[in-house]
């Protein structure tokens, strides 16, 4: 019962939401059968520690920190992998990914020393499935201490704004501790993302006929529902969230865009909505929270014009990104995709092509690439709102 006890004793005081520190390294060792994961502090920071089942993980929460130990550190021992990054305003989150259940036996910091920082130091021993559940019913306490909390906004309207401008919400994909892909380049797909979900807004800013929002200006992580959420809380008329997609085969490559559908076109979009939507559980997400506000919406008469100017939306951009920027032969695509729930707001997803395809991951990590895809988007938002909402259609 030790471990339990361990991991409920890890934080009581309260930490305030800022950057409270740098972390300038983490290192694994092994003890007979005890993994120790050890992280480098320049503060006096307390973690909190909870695990999560289905697949096993610990997940370390920090109060928010700078981080600048690198990533070249190698897991050993009971931990398969490890990620990082800022989970929400206010917290840095570590997901340690086990290869088998496990749990904490201990926790405890340590005061620098002659030579060596002040440390926080992590035990992990070999468990069973039944003391592994025990362990992360015992540690929901710890959970999200250190999160933001968002705040519910308006329900959204289609209708113009009275300067005459509609709202665009951007989704740079991943971000935070969910880095996505990494491909033939070596820069991860949250990076991508950012930079052309940038790249379009400022097309569109120089419209001027545009207000435009993006769920995420920085590296944080967004739970897929919260990032329609977003939209929806900006009144947004239209919401394109930006992805760049992978595969085995790196001869692969081309563009997309998706709409939402229960039923996925193909078996590579039945793939794509398969690891999409498990963003949320790498990021160490909560999925005891059950959340269906739009459970059902799929069938719902009310959504019905949403999803039809969504798809409508979707062969423009499909159309306009084929001059300029590769697609694939069957561009317009359909999957089971949360990020696209968004009961009232026209929602596509833009695979913008593969990172495991040179070529491609070299044209849309440039200023040339960013330009052509967000031309091609800016051409595609002026002619649906000129043609299919302007006209009803």
């Amino acid at each position: 019962m030790l471990a339990l006890c361990c991991i409920a004793l890890v934080m009581t005081a309260p930490v305030p939401v800022y950057a409270s520190g740098d972390v300038s390294g983490v290192r694994f060792g092994q003890n007979g059968d005890t993994t120790r994961f050890v992280i480098e502090l320049s503060g006096d920071t307390k973690p909190a520690i909870f695990l999560l089942a289905d697949p096993y993980r610990i997940v370390i929460d920090l109060p928010e920190v700078n981080w600048r130990g690198g990533d070249a550190v190698r897991s050993t021992g009971l931990v398969e992998g490890y990620r990082h990054g800022l989970f929400t305003g206010g917290t840095y989150r570590i997901v340690l990914d086990l290869k088998s259940p496990a749990i904490v036996s201990n926790a405890f910091s340590l005061p620098a020393t002659s030579g060596k920082g002040k440390r926080y130091v992590v035990d992990i021993k070999p468990s069973n499935r039944t003391e592994f559940i025990a362990a992360v019913a015992s540690s929901k306490p710890q959970r999200s201490r250190y999160a933001a909390k968002v705040e519910k906004g308006p329900a959204v309207s289609n209708s113009r704004r009275k300067d005459g401008k509609h709202i665009i919400v951007l989704d740079p994909g991943h971000g935070g501790i969910d880095p996505g892909n990494l491909g033939a380049i070596g820069v991860h797909e949250k990076v991508i993302t950012l930079k052309i979900a940038r790249a379009i807004r400022d097309e569109l800013n120089k419209s001027g006929r545009y207000e435009v929002h993006l769920t995420r200006d920085r590296d944080i992580f967004h739970k897929v529902r919260e990032r329609f959420r977003i939209a929806r809380r900006h009144n947004a008329d239209l919401f394109i969230s930006i992805h760049a997609d992978s595969i085995n085969n790196p001869r692969v490559k081309g563009g997309s865009v998706y709409n939402l559908s229960e039923t996925a076109s193909d078996k590579e979009a039945e793939r794509l909505a398969a690891r999409e939507n498990k963003s949320d559980v790498l990021a160490g997400v909560n999925l005891d929270v059950v959340e269906d506000e739009v459970s059902g919406i799929l069938i719902d008469l009310a959504q019905r014009e949403t999803m039809n100017y969504s798809a409508q939306f979707a062969e423009l951009l499909v159309a306009e990104m084929g001059g300029s920027v590769p697609m694939l032969d069957r561009a317009h695509r359909y999957a089971n995709l949360g990020v696209l729930k968004a009961p009232d707001v026209p929602s596509v997803l833009l695979e913008v092509g593969y990172l495991t395809n040179l070529t491609n991951a070299r044209f849309f990590n440039s200023k040339k690439g960013q330009a052509l895809i967000a031309q091609s988007t800016r051409r595609a938002i002026d002619q649906y709102f000129s043609k299919i909402v302007g006209q009803g259609r």
